[in-house]
């Protein structure tokens, strides 16, 4: 039983949709964990001051890990390791890595080291809402510090194991992040406090990383500290990693910024902020992010091979097929967003008036998900050929636009008693204090719309590349949407009104069978056009994408 595990765990996926399949059920568990997570931070705190200090706490570390872990990611590396392999050995390769094993090691001390002591000096500015909380918001990042280093190490081994093609190992990672988290709320909170919780984000962290140890020693890619850098290649890693870095800094830069704004709103902004946040990002992790990651070794593999022909069918394949996912999941979320919320997050501290916030919030940010989850693979394909800088220009100007925007909409907002009664109305949220949080999901779902709308049109002039096909999809999504959502709407007024709303099991009932006939009224629009992503998908599955045995390639006719 041990060895079939270790089997399956270890397999080499290498077809685009076996790969993004079980990535996505993985993202899925993952995600399932997340969610358990909140629902406990949510059951013992509720939407108040104690939550808001702990997500505030992340939003430095998570800047740091997004600077380093963006110069030790397979996105970076991975071409870089291959050409060497290429050219030379694996053991070239492997020196690669460990040359950035070693400068990763010191700078992040040193880096580290200046933050720990300046963070009493940083904090008042970054977060000015929380001044009278500044000790104990001061220690959770001190100690949340080693999180960006040990996810940056697993990141230096997830080269080896997406180079590898070994998926589900890959994957794992972020299931033992979240059950740290879960391990800190249960056993160590009430041991040590809100420091508990944030011991037990390391514990994930460590947990995150040790899982691809082995692969890692048995690799012929195996790295380890050296004493002699090869600076002409770190210049060339920098040059591409470097805008990498700085692009995904801006989302982080802008996260920061928004965080510190909900630090001066009404207690229990930054959780509801961040719950929100949390719970658009499933759907993203299991749509945008599977296909995201299972399709970059392919794209960066054929780009290398000068095979452009080749690349433009991978990256459809890909557009397609989160297209055909996130659009109608979209429809469905929007319209039962009371139901996700109250059965995901809706227990012990967390009253009506936060559920209410909350879905609201939800409402605002999933309506970029298609958005946001094109976004992940069409800067992974900007970095596949080797054109980082374009998405790092392009983030700048949305992410400016997204804090401009936020500035101006609460002023708006403030002032504007027209503005506040349409919002209030529309997402009702009568008698619900703190409304003026809304402002901020509203600032960032325009600049994603808008980073994808330049980026669509640079990327056709850069590869080549034409996307009409994808417009009889999308016309195909949207009509599936609209099929779902007012199918599941129509079922919660008309059908499940009766059932028992103060109950866990009566909300969850109500949401599940209206979720169902929502997802099936999708389904048939999307049978009744003859899509074929239908066809596609119903391909993968039968060929049996949890079986132990080796997958070979996906067919290139299958990516027409």
């Amino acid at each position: 039983m041990v060895r079939r595990v270790l089997t399956f765990v270890y397999q080499e996926v290498k077809g685009l949709h076996q790969a993004a399949y079980i990535l996505a059920l993985f993202a899925f568990g993952s995600q399932i964990l997340a969610v358990v997570r909140d629902r406990m931070l949510a059951h013992t705190f509720g939407a108040g001051v104690e939550l808001d200090l702990y997500y505030a706490a992340f939003r430095i570390p998570d800047l740091l890990f997004v600077l380093f872990a963006s110069v030790l990611s397979v996105y970076v590396l991975l071409p870089f390791v291959n050409r060497y392999t290429e050219q030379m050995t694996p053991q070239a390769g492997a020196a690669v890595l460990s040359q950035m094993f070693t400068l990763f090691l010191w700078t992040y001390i040193t880096a580290v080291g200046i933050l720990f002591v300046a963070a009493p000096a940083l904090v008042p500015y970054i977060f000015p809402g929380f001044i009278e909380n500044q000790s104990e918001l001061v220690t959770l990042l001190r100690i949340l510090l080693l999180q960006p280093f040990l996810l940056g190490l697993s990141s230096l081994c997830g080269v080896v194991t997406q180079m590898n093609h070994r998926f589900i190992l890959y994957a794992l990672s972020p299931l033992l992040y979240n059950i740290g988290i879960i391990v800190g709320i249960v056993l160590l909170f009430p041991l040590f406090g809100l420091s508990g919780l944030a011991w037990g984000v390391v514990l994930g962290s460590l947990g995150h990383l040790l899982v691809q140890v082995p692969f890692l020693r048995e690799s012929d890619y195996s790295f380890c500290p050296v004493s002699k850098v090869d600076w002409k290649l770190m210049r060339k890693i920098f040059a591409v990693s470097l805008p990498r870095a700085l692009t995904l800094s801006v989302n982080q830069i802008v996260l920061l910024i928004f965080v510190g704004m909900a630090s001066m709103m009404a207690a229990g902004s930054v959780a509801v902020f961040q719950f929100a946040f949390n719970l658009q990002s499933v759907p993203l992790a299991i749509i945008g992010m599977s296909y995201s990651v299972a399709a970059f070794p392919t794209l960066s593999n054929l780009y290398a091979k000068h095979n452009q022909a080749g690349f433009n069918r991978q990256l459809l394949t890909a557009f397609r097929h989160i297209i055909f996912w996130s659009v109608p999941a979209i429809g469905l979320i929007v319209v039962l967003r009371a139901q996700v919320v109250r059965v995901l997050l809706g227990s012990g501290e967390f009253d009506w008036a936060d559920t209410r916030l909350t879905a609201a919030m939800l409402a605002i940010f999933v309506v970029s998900l298609f958005a946001q989850a094109l976004l992940l693979l069409l800067v992974r394909a900007f970095y596949a050929g080797g054109r980082t800088r374009i998405p790092l220009y392009v983030a700048l100007a949305s992410g400016t636009i997204s804090v401009g925007l936020a500035f101006a909409l609460r002023s708006w907002y403030g002032k504007s008693p027209e503005v506040q009664n349409f919002l209030v109305e529309l997402l009702r949220l009568r008698e619900v204090a703190g409304s003026e949080i809304l402002v901020l999901p509203i600032a960032f779902v325009i600049g994603q719309f808008v980073q994808l709308v330049v980026l669509f049109t640079v990327s056709a002039k850069v590869f080549n590349i034409s996307y009409r096909p994808l417009v009889r999809l999308s016309f195909e999504a949207v009509l599936a949407a609209l099929a779902g959502g007012v199918s599941a709407y129509i079922t919660l007024v008309f059908v499940v009104d009766g059932i028992n709303q103060d109950t866990f099991i009566g909300i969850f009932l109500q949401g599940l069978v209206a979720g169902i006939v929502g997802m099936v009224a999708a389904t048939l629009v999307y049978v009744a056009f003859g899509a074929k992503e239908v066809f596609e998908i119903a391909r993968s599955f039968q060929s049996k994408i949890l079986k132990t045995d080796i997958i070979a390639p996906q067919d290139d006719s299958s990516l027409n």
